[in-house]
C-alpha cells in the first residue's frame, strides 16, 4: 500500500519545546461502558515515555456534529492531535469524512488501500462486502498508515503546521501502527524525544511513602530533578527525569543506580517490564522451571506466565484445583490434610505447591488458595485470607497474606504477591549457588 506524502504545508518546527497533544476517542460503546477505553492510558503511557504529556483527553460520540465540534475545537490549539475509532465499514463511522470536512480536503479512492482489504477478507475466506469500500478513502492531502491487522489504515496529515493522526479503534489493531510507524515520526519531526525521557526504577514489597523516604537523601543532592512516584499492585514505580537537559542520560542512570542499591530484593527492574516477564527472565536464565497450582485465583497465575513470549522454556502448567476433590486428584492432596486443616491453610497450600512440582516435574512449585469472597470465609481466616505455598529445590514454605477487597482485586493481588515471591527466591538461590556461605 502506497504511502501518499502531505504537499500544502511545512511540518510543526523541529524542536518545539511544548507541543500540546490532544486525544480524541470516539464510540457510543466507550461512553456506555460497553467496552473499556484502554486508549487514554496506552496511548498517555506510550508519549509520557517520550517525554510528552498529553494536555487534554476527551471521548465523544459516533454522531457527526459531536465529531465536527470536538475537532474543529482540538485542531485550533494542539500541534498534534490523535483520533481513535470511526475509520470502520459501517454507517457509525464517520469520522474520516468530518474531519475532512473540516480541513477541507478532499477524500480520495485509493485502490491500493481497497487491495489489501480484499486480500485480508481472502486470508480468512469470508466475503468482502461491498460497504468495505468506505475504508478504502484517503485524506487527498495526506498519507496511509498501512494496518497489517485489520481493514482499516490510519492515516496522517500535516497541515497548517500541525500534524493530524487517525487510529482504528480496536487495541491490536492501533497499538502497532502507533509503536511502528507514528512514533518514528513524530521523533523525526522533533515532536517527542527519540527515547524514553526518563528512567524508571521499578519496585515491590515497599509502599509509596517508605520509597520516598529512602530515596530522597540521594535526591536531595541533585537539585533540579524531575521526580514521580507511580503506585499499583504490590509496585511502586520511581521515575527520574531532567527536564532542562541538566543532567544526561548516563548521569540519570547513575543516580538510579544509587537509588537500587538501598532497595536489595525490593528492586524488580529498570523499565517497564511486567513482574511475570522479571520472574520468569530469572527462571530461565538460571535453567529453572515452574508448575503453577491454583484455587480461588482460577488461572490467572497461570496467564501471567503464558502472556510471556518464551514460556515454552520454564513454565510446565499448571492445574486449576477449586474443588477438594480435585486437589487430591490432581495434586495428591492427603484427604486427611484437608479434613484437619481446610483448603485454605498453610498446609495446603505447601501440598499443592509440592504436589504440582512433583505432577509436572517442575523445579519450583508456587500455588495460592484462599477466599476471594463476598463468602467462603470464616473467623478465623476472613473474606481477603490467601495462602501462598512454594516448593523449591531448597526446601517447602508458605505464606499467609490478608488483601481485604473485592473479589477481583483480591485475586490480582494474590497473583501479584506470589510472582513477586518466587522473583526473590529464584534470585535467591542463584546468589547462594554462586556463594555458599550467603544467607
Amino acid at each position: 500500500m502506497a504511502a501518499h506524502p502531505s504537499n500544502n504545508s511545512q511540518p510543526p518546527p523541529a524542536g518545539k519545546s511544548t507541543p500540546r497533544f490532544e486525544l480524541i476517542t470516539l464510540g457510543d460503546e466507550l461512553l456506555l461502558g460497553l467496552t473499556a477505553n484502554s486508549h487514554l492510558t496506552w496511548i498517555g503511557s506510550q508519549l509520557g515515555r517520550r517525554g510528552v504529556l498529553l494536555e487534554r483527553h476527551v471521548t465523544i460520540t459516533d454522531e457527526a456534529p459531536a465529531i465536527a465540534a470536538q475537532f474543529a475545537e482540538s485542531w485550533a490549539r494542539a500541534d498534534v492531535v490523535i483520533t481513535t475509532g470511526g475509520l470502520g465499514p459501517t454507517c457509525d463511522d464517520r469520522s474520516r469524512e468530518v474531519v475532512a470536512d473540516i480541513l477541507g480536503q478532499e477524500l480520495v479512492f485509493d485502490a491500493g488501500i481497497m487491495r489489501a482489504i480484499e486480500e485480508r477478507f481472502a486470508k480468512f475466506n469470508r466475503p468482502c462486502t461491498p460497504n468495505n469500500r468506505k475504508q478504502a478513502f484517503r485524506f487527498s492531502r495526506g498519507e496511509v498508515l498501512p494496518n497489517p491487522n485489520g481493514t482499516a489504515p490510519g492515516l496522517w496529515v500535516q497541515q497548517d503546521g500541525k500534524v493530524l493522526v487517525m487510529l482504528p479503534g480496536p487495541p491490536n489493531e492501533l497499538q502497532p501502527i502507533f509503536l511502528e510507524q507514528v512514533v518514528p515520526r513524530l521523533a523525526q519531526l522533533g515532536l517527542i524525544s527519540e527515547q524514553e525521557s526518563y528512567i524508571q526504577i521499578r519496585t515491590a514489597g515497599v509502599g509509596e511513602s517508605m520509597l520516598e523516604t529512602r530515596f530522597q537523601p540521594i535526591f536531595d543532592r541533585h537539585p533540579g530533578l524531575g521526580i514521580a512516584y507511580c503506585a499499583h499492585q504490590w509496585q511502586v514505580d520511581c521515575r527520574i527525569s531532567s527536564a532542562n537537559g541538566r543532567y544526561s542520560r548516563a548521569a540519570l542512570q547513575q543516580i538510579a543506580d544509587e537509588c537500587v542499591a538501598l532497595l536489595g530484593d525490593d528492586f524488580i527492574c529498570f523499565g517497564h517490564d511486567p513482574l511475570a516477564k522479571v520472574a520468569s527472565d530469572h527462571l530461565r536464565n538460571h535453567g529453572r522451571t515452574l508448575a503453577v497450582a491454583e484455587s480461588c485465583t482460577g488461572g490467572l497465575l497461570a496467564n501471567s506466565f503464558t502472556d510471556i513470549c518464551g514460556a515454552s522454556k520454564f513454565f510446565m502448567g499448571g492445574i486449576v484445583s477449586y474443588s477438594n476433590d480435585a486437589k487430591m486428584l490432581l495434586l495428591d492432596c492427603p484427604e486427611c490434610l484437608l479434613s484437619q486443616h481446610g483448603a485454605v491453610s498453610a498446609e495446603c497450600a505447601v501440598a499443592m505447591a509440592s504436589g504440582v512440582a512433583e505432577q509436572l516435574s517442575a523445579d519450583y512449585g508456587l500455588a495460592i488458595t484462599g477466599y476471594a469472597g463476598p463468602t467462603g470465609s470464616h473467623e478465623d481466616n476472613p473474606t481477603g485470607t490467601i495462602y501462598i505455598g512454594m516448593h523449591s529445590p531448597l526446601g517447602d514454605w508458605s505464606k499467609k497474606l490478608s488483601y481485604p477487597g473485592q473479589r477481583q482485586t483480591v485475586k490480582l493481588r494474590a497473583v501479584t504477591a506470589a510472582i513477586d515471591w518466587l522473583r526473590r527466591e529464584v534470585v535467591r538461590e542463584a546468589r547462594r549457588a554462586e556463594s555458599p556461605m550467603v544467607n
